[in-house]
């Protein structure tokens, strides 16, 4: 697992040199930092992920590629949902919740509308692709 380790390290350090923006296959794309604790071991951890605006929340969906489990930050917030996000140069504090089916659906379509790979990572997976939601904390 080393190797998707230093992937996102090499993704986090780009991240900071550069306040936010990432080149090579992430070019354009809207990713934030993702901070979260474990939700077994307490470890702090930090994950890139594409969002989405809405509203005055962002939106992360728990893709992982479409594999058959949830990516552990997914379980991570579910235990500990309050946490920060990275976007740009800024940090916020955040309460993550997982979006309810009703409330799922709009935001599903627009996101694999707006980014064809999501749509390609629904195909690989018999699990609903869970959207997670981060409303700004006070």
């Amino acid at each position: 697992m080393a190797g998707v380790n230093d992937f996102n390290g090499q993704i986090i350090e780009e991240f900071h040199a550069n306040g936010g923006k990432l080149g090579g296959p992430f070019a354009g794309a809207q990713m934030l930092l993702l901070h979260h604790k474990g939700a077994k071991t307490g470890t702090e951890r930090v994950n890139p992920v594409a969002y989405r605006r809405l509203g005055d929340s962002l939106v992360v969906f728990a893709s992982k590629g479409g594999a058959p489990t949830n990516p552990d930050w997914y379980y991570n917030l579910r235990a500990h949902p309050h946490t920060t996000v990275e976007v740009g140069s800024e940090t916020i504090p955040v309460v993550a919740r997982v979006a309810d089916d009703a409330e799922r659906a709009p935001i599903w379509e627009a996101q694999k509308r707006d980014n064809p790979g999501f749509a390609d990572y629904e195909t690989k997976t018999t699990r609903q692709i869970p959207v997670v939601i981060l409303e700004r904390a006070e």
